[in-house]
């Protein structure tokens, strides 16, 4: 789960699939933000704290690997599952045209989201994600094998603790041009070490990852109207390649690519700076009415 005070005050929200920890700073605009896989709203710490001068900023702890609130039996955690969690959040938080912002996993999720059940977003910004058929990328496919099976996955987990195999290419290695912090590094890789539950929605997670939702999804982007801007990384890498940024902009009826320098795909965790002044501009120039929202989510929330 997230630990960066940055992110702001803490809360928890129910909806049918079981209840989503958040957290919540700032003021004007409405963001709220998805993050990828093995990784919690930490990865949006630096980014929150320049936008949250002028935005409100709402971070979720998706239950993607790195998460501490488990999800009920059956819950959906193919791609459009996740992206009805989305729309659920955003409803029982009496959230609307809000602008959605993605990266990892988190984008193909965010993918769903616009192209099924955009009548809450009024725009989306998407740093370097899984699309079409890189879903998920080469060298963390070894994830689908490990992932299916209890013990293959408590295994993962327990290697996570080592600095040395962090850094490496099969797990968090080619997502940075510089190492991760090591008390962020152990927010996104302790839950699925310690806590049973969580091990549980992963290994359901894994069990739907399938490329067929990327590229049938990737077919129905047309139908968003609403301004997109593709934040992405030039890397060295191709973990998630450039192309695929300029292919999904010509999918969109109104989309804009950026490219963000000396950044492996965590642009985030690279050049937090530069991804906020993307994402600025963007609400600032290419959004009609971006909505300003200054009383509290709902009151079905709790601390």
């Amino acid at each position: 789960m997230s630990i960066s005070p940055v992110l702001g005050e803490r809360h928890i929200l129910h909806i049918p699939e079981g209840p989503i920890e958040y957290r919540v700073t700032g003021a004007g605009p409405t963001i709220v933000f998805l993050h990828g896989i093995i990784a919690n709203g930490d990865v949006w710490r630096g980014v929150v704290a320049d936008l949250a001068q002028d935005h409100r900023c709402i971070t979720p702890d998706w239950p993607l690997g790195a998460h501490a609130l488990v999800m009920h039996p059956g819950t959906d955690f193919s791609l459009p599952g996740i992206a009805a969690m989305v729309d659920g959040f955003l409803a029982a938080a009496g959230l609307d045209q809000v602008v959605l912002v993605a990266n990892d996993t988190g984008g193909a999720v965010a993918q769903h989201v616009v192209a099924d059940r955009p009548e809450r977003i009024a725009g989306l910004v998407l740093t370097p994600c899984d699309a079409f058929d890189n879903f998920v990328p080469l060298p963390i496919r070894h994830l689908r094998l490990f992932g299916r099976t209890s013990w293959g996955l408590w295994a993962l987990a327990q290697t996570l603790r080592w600095r040395w195999v962090q850094r490496l290419p099969i797990a968090f290695g080619l997502l940075t041009e510089r190492a991760i912090p090591a008390d962020i590094m152990c927010s996104y890789t302790a839950p699925l070490r310690e806590r049973t539950g969580t091990r549980s929605n992963f290994a359901a997670l894994v069990r739907a990852i399938d490329p067929r939702y990327t590229v049938d999804v990737a077919k129905r982007l047309r139908s968003f109207p609403r301004p997109v801007l593709l934040a992405w990384a030039r890397e060295r890498r191709r973990f998630f390649p450039l192309e695929h940024a300029h292919r999904l902009a010509s999918l969109f009826p109104d989309a804009a690519v950026e490219v963000i320098e000396d950044s492996g795909p965590f642009v985030t965790e690279d050049q937090p700076t530069a991804v906020a002044h993307a994402v600025r501009r963007f609400v600032a120039t290419r959004l009609k009415r971006p909505e300003t929202v200054r009383h509290p989510l709902s009151k079905q929330t709790e601390i």
